[in-house]
C-alpha cells in the first residue's frame, strides 16, 4: 500500500492547488444593434434584442 514517507507541509499543500480555484473574468460582447456590452447568449437589457430580433419590449421605446 503506498504511504507518504513524510507530511506534505500546508504550504506545499497549498503551492500545489494555488490555480485551481481561480475565478476567471467573464466575457462581455457589444450588441451589434446599440452598441451596450452584455454577456453572450443572453439578451440586451438596454435594447432587448437578441440574436438580430426583438424579444423584450422595453417601456423606453413603448412611449
Amino acid at each position: 500500500m503506498a504511504v507518504p514517507k513524510q507530511k506534505v507541509s500546508k504550504a506545499r499543500r497549498d503551492k500545489r492547488r494555488n490555480s485551481h480555484w481561480k475565478l476567471e473574468t467573464p466575457t462581455i460582447v457589444a450588441c451589434p444593434k446599440c452598441g451596450a456590452y452584455h454577456l453572450p447568449h443572453r439578451v440586451c437589457k438596454a435594447c432587448g434584442t437578441y440574436d438580430g430580433r426583438e424579444v423584450i419590449k422595453l417601456a423606453a421605446e413603448a412611449k
